[in-house]
């Protein structure tokens, strides 16, 4: 899950008083550790850097660079752990460092090197030790000598402590979020490709294929007997052409599970009607578009109603169901609907996580209502994309 930062007015601390409550004890604590915490910082920033970028030269310098910047988001994560604990700054941990599973050693190192989290860590070492140095100087006179304000100074010192640790340490949360969920959608999309390729490779081959085989066959038995008994030859033609009809129908039905022309030629509606009309439940179809989207987005909305239509026929026990889709803004909606039994769940076994991945591959939703005994209602979200050409 990627990490988020909360809004700053959820962990606003109360308003600062001339008593010295325990938010007051706090920050206080925090001034006075500013300074030990950012000559530990400012020493390990430049110890790093020196050392990394002075060894450049040979072939440790990248590396120790590398793991440098690693240790640089243990840092952050400490100084994050001590501004949640005394300024009560709630901010979630950034996202780990991706998987290199397969890649090279210099592909690893390159994206260790680029850590954006390491790096902010670093810059902000590199600026915690004059104002550590401040801090501690200012609340440490401040105890004997501002003590009836010290409450006012220590609010206004560490709100700007906080808004260097949300600046500085939290995570890059739309970024980061793209970055992991594009790695993620990357993933699935490679996935999905592979299992559609040998589904196809597998009903060719098991189908028409064996079809194909058996007509050749037969059709070289028929030229044997062609002279020697006409009669067997033409039983036999005959049964070669129900084969190339039986082997056409397969063909035909496996390229509508690729695209069918049906959605090329005349859009979603009348795609959705069709497949429809092959549901064993009656289906009623509502699409209500001012437009067509993009191709891939149409497809993806197509399969995904004839795979929910399939599990009503095969799982629901249903007597009726219901398709609609519309446009709300930039978004392409579905919801599919049925009387049936219920129960549906992700894990199922009945190909919903493949949708939900599918779905979320291209940023879009997936949400299914099934109580036990029904109905079931499953709503799918895409994101529109404007038909090109």
């Amino acid at each position: 899950m990627t990490a988020r930062t909360t809004l700053p007015h959820d962990d606003r601390p109360p308003p600062a008083r001339f008593a010295y409550d325990r938010h007051t004890w706090k920050e206080i604590a925090h001034l006075l550790v500013n300074l030990p915490v950012g000559i530990v910082g400012f020493v390990y920033a430049v110890s790093v850097l020196s050392i990394g970028i002075g060894l450049t030269v040979t072939v440790i310098g990248l590396p120790l660079l590398a793991l440098g910047l690693l240790g640089a988001r243990q840092l952050g994560r400490a100084e994050r752990a001590r501004a949640r604990k005394l300024l009560g700054v709630r901010i979630d941990e950034p996202s780990p460092m991706p998987g290199h599973r397969g890649q090279s050693f210099f592909a690893r190192l390159w994206a260790n090197l680029r850590d954006p989290v390491g790096w902010r860590t670093m810059l902000y070492a590199f600026i915690r030790l004059p104002w550590g140095v401040a801090t501690f100087a200012v609340t440490a006179v401040g105890l004997f000598v501002l003590w009836p304000v010290l409450p006012f100074v220590a609010r206004g010192l560490t709100n700007a402590d906080r808004a260097m640790v949300r600046g500085m340490l939290s995570p890059s949360d739309e970024l980061e979020r793209r970055i992991a969920e594009l790695e993620s959608d990357r993933g699935v999309v490679v996935d999905t490709a592979a299992a559609d390729l040998r589904r196809i490779e597998r009903d060719l081959h098991d189908g028409a294929q064996a079809r194909l085989v058996a007509l050749a066959m037969g059709l070289g038995l028929a030229k044997e007997k062609l002279l020697e008994d006409p009669d067997a030859a033409a039983s036999m033609v005959d049964e070669a052409h129900g084969e190339v009809k039986l082997a056409l129908q397969e063909l035909r039905d496996l390229a509508r599970g690729i695209h069918p022309a049906v959605l090329t030629d005349r859009g979603l509606n009348a795609a959705l009607s069709s497949v429809a009309s092959r549901c064993t439940v009656p289906v009623k179809v509502t699409a209500d578009l001012p437009a067509r989207p993009a191709a891939a987005i149409e497809g993806i909305a197509y399969f995904t109603v004839s795979e929910l239509l399939q599990n009503i026929s095969k799982h629901s026990g249903a007597k009726s169901a219901s398709v609609d889709v519309w446009r709300s803004e930039d978004r392409l909606l579905i919801q599919v609907w049925d009387d049936g039994r219920g129960g549906a769940r992700l894990d199922g076994g009945t190909g919903m996580a493949g949708l939900a991945d599918r779905l979320g591959a291209v940023d879009g939703l997936f949400v299914i209502d099934s109580p036990q005994g029904g109905p079931t209602t499953i709503t799918a979200e895409l994101p529109w994309r404007d038909r090109v050409g």
